[in-house]
């Protein structure tokens, strides 16, 4: 009996570590993530901020930040970085994306804080997704890689303003 009571244990605590090791896997960041140096975080000003990274993923940002949703028009990088500076991930999508893509991405940003998306002219990608001081480049809405990346990087450790809000800021596009 006792053998019985020992046996199941130890089978219970092998289910334990391979669950934990399976869900810290799928939180862990796929490969092709870009890391770069973001910059102090803090910094703020009105005008228009010449970025390294495009899209960026850190540095000078205005004060206001944007409201983390879906957009179908552009929106200010200055905005959209000091939304990444409160933790958000920042979605970025080529404005020819198929509508259907669209409408995955708009899917999986409704309903989750810190989480935009927006148009973006010009990318090498069709999707972009941003987080303070981290890029990736995927080719579908679909691709597991962009959920990883969202899991690793919403409200992760590399955030400068844990806490802060994503809302209460701008909603305003470019065009």
């Amino acid at each position: 009996m006792i053998a019985l009571v020992v046996l199941a244990f130890i089978a219970g605590f092998i289910t334990l570590v391979v669950i934990d090791s399976n869900q810290q896997a799928a939180s862990e960041p796929p490969e092709g993530v870009e890391e770069f140096d973001a910059g102090r975080a803090g910094q703020h000003t009105e005008g228009t901020v010449d970025y390294e990274q495009d899209p960026p993923v850190g540095g000078e940002h205005n004060p206001v930040w944007q409201n983390a949703r879906f957009y179908e028009e552009p929106v200010r990088n200055e905005n959209a970085v000091h939304t990444l500076e409160h933790g958000a991930v920042w979605i970025t999508y080529s404005p020819d994306l198929s509508q259907d893509q669209k409408d995955r991405l708009q899917e999986i940003v409704e309903g989750q804080e810190c989480l935009l998306a927006s148009p973006y002219p010009g990318l090498d990608s069709p999707i972009v997704a941003s987080a303070w001081g981290a890029q990736l480049r995927v080719e579908d809405a679909d691709d597991e890689n962009l959920q990883r990346f969202i899991r690793s990087y919403l409200r992760g450790p590399q955030t400068p303003e844990p806490g802060a809000a994503c809302t209460g800021g701008t909603s305003d596009t470019v065009s």
